[in-house]
């Protein structure tokens, strides 16, 4: 039976029902073909329940349950007062999939790394903080910003890194800043001459620095992190990712911790310390930072770009006593880009406890997600390794040599966005290559989340050939 029920707005739903049969079952099966076909976009608003049972002659309880089965599948999105809506990023399949060729404009699966996810954002628990924030702020908050931020987010961000990530300071150690890159910048002006970074890394760092006029030295990275007692002697700032090496994802061993703080008072060095996701462990204990070892010798920098969303651009530096006015005189007189009134919102954020409580949640979830991509991984290509997987939002795929291009020509075809490890090696680095995918895992939907770990199992089969390298150890879980 073919029908169409009035959607709201004058919308019309066109459905085609089976004759006979469960109604709640084949309604919901109708939904989710229209929704597969691309019929029906990511965020349709869907007819009330009343209305879409009263146009195709339905009891109401079987549109609410065939509702509620799409939503808990995550084809559908429901929230209070908003309606019932198409989710944002479910897969389609309105066209058919080449198994070869060019790549399709927009990938139908990302498995990007970086980014947390943003369907998780806590906007109760933001409104009320900002709210709060807004009705309590001093007149003077809605002046020309202070370079050096609000005193009430120093004061938050100085308790919480205490506790939470072992950082020593005060509120005047901090200076606000628009996210990490930020604060790179202010420091590269600062120390434009010799840096020692790791071997893997984040290329946009690595051009910040060199846009400012630094040399970037490589220091050679294995699964015990940045080899610290390797770092070029003309070097003077270190730039170090210790409680998550990005992107290989193992953590700093304490005798390297310790040859770094070593090297930095001997040698009257800094280490720049990019705390980017040192909240997100799980099979491990917290890592401390490295700034509570030396805090006259390390730059402790954060953000919100992956605990909450880089939406928020916001970010600090914990500075050593000497550093602070060069830094605030590097910034300028009024602060350009950090917002006052998010500053504000972020610190009753933390001082009423929802940070710690987003966080916490947070830590389940993609935990939760990591688990499926290893076992799914584990199940269907047990000869790869999957590494850096204790803590973070993505994990690496170990590939033989030769495999990892293969890989990525085979992700690309399929419709799978996700990067290679070589594209994060420094062109300088003189140590042997290694091969393998970067997974993120923390920002699709439950919905594409699965499709996407089927078509990354099926390509790193491919790629890996079902052949087990001599030199690869045996696939462990949580390694």
């Amino acid at each position: 039976m073919t029908t169409s029920g009035q959607g709201p707005g004058g919308c019309d739903l066109h459905l085609e029902l089976p004759a006979g049969g469960a109604r709640r079952t084949a309604l919901a099966h109708a939904l989710r073909s229209a929704v597969r076909s691309g019929r029906l976009a990511g965020g349709t608003l869907l007819p009330p329940y009343r209305t879409l049972a009263a146009d195709l002659g339905l009891a109401r309880n079987a549109v609410a349950d065939a509702y509620a089965e799409l939503v808990a599948e995550g084809w559908f999105t429901a929230r209070q007062g908003s309606g019932t809506r198409v989710a944002e990023g479910v897969a389609t399949t309105g066209a058919p999939v080449a198994p070869a060729g060019p790549a399709p404009d927009r990938p139908r699966h990302d498995l990007l790394q970086g980014k947390p996810d943003p369907a998780s954002f806590p906007r109760a628990a933001w409104a009320v903080s900002a709210r709060r924030a807004l009705t309590g702020a001093p007149t003077e908050a809605f002046g020309p910003g202070d370079p050096q931020g609000r005193p009430e987010l120093r004061r938050a961000l100085a308790g919480y890194l205490s506790r939470a990530r072992g950082v020593r300071c005060g509120p005047e150690n901090i200076v606000i800043c628009s996210g990490f890159a930020n604060g790179l910048r202010l420091l590269a002006s600062l120390r434009p001459r010799d840096w020692a970074v790791e071997a893997y890394g984040l290329p946009f760092h690595h051009g910040i620095l060199e846009a400012a006029g630094v040399r970037p030295h490589p220091v050679a990275v294995d699964e015990d992190g940045a080899r610290t007692g390797e770092i070029p002697s003309r070097a003077r700032t270190l730039l170090l990712t210790p409680a998550h090496q990005f992107p290989t994802g193992c953590a700093l061993l304490p005798a390297r911790r310790a040859a770094a703080v070593e090297w930095a008072r001997s040698a009257g060095g800094l280490i720049v310390e990019d705390d980017y996701d040192g909240e997100f462990r799980y099979d491990r204990k917290p890592v401390g930072a490295v700034q509570g070892l030396a805090p006259g010798h390390v730059v402790y920098a954060g953000s919100l770009s992956k605990s909450l969303s880089p939406a928020l651009r916001l970010g600090w530096l914990v500075l050593p006593d000497p550093l602070v006015g060069q830094v605030l005189a590097a910034k300028g007189r009024r602060e350009s880009w950090a917002s006052a009134l998010d500053q504000l919102a972020l610190a009753d954020f933390i001082e009423c406890g929802a940070y710690d409580r987003h966080v916490r949640r947070m830590r389940l979830r993609y935990r939760r997600r990591r688990d499926q991509l290893v076992s799914v991984l584990a199940a269907r290509v047990p000869e790869v390794r999957v590494t850096g997987i204790s803590a973070g939002l993505h994990a690496v795929v170990e590939l033989p040599p030769g495999r990892e291009a293969r890989a990525l020509s085979a992700a690309r075809a399929a419709g799978l966005a996700l990067d290679g490890l070589s594209s994060y090696r420094h062109p300088a680095d003189r140590t042997p290559p290694r091969e393998g995918l970067v997974v993120g895992y923390a920002a699709p939907p439950d919905s594409a989340f699965t499709q996407a770990l089927d078509v990354l199992a099926e390509v790193t089969r491919r790629a890996a050939g079902g052949e087990r390298a001599s030199s690869q150890r045996p696939h462990t879980p949580f390694s």
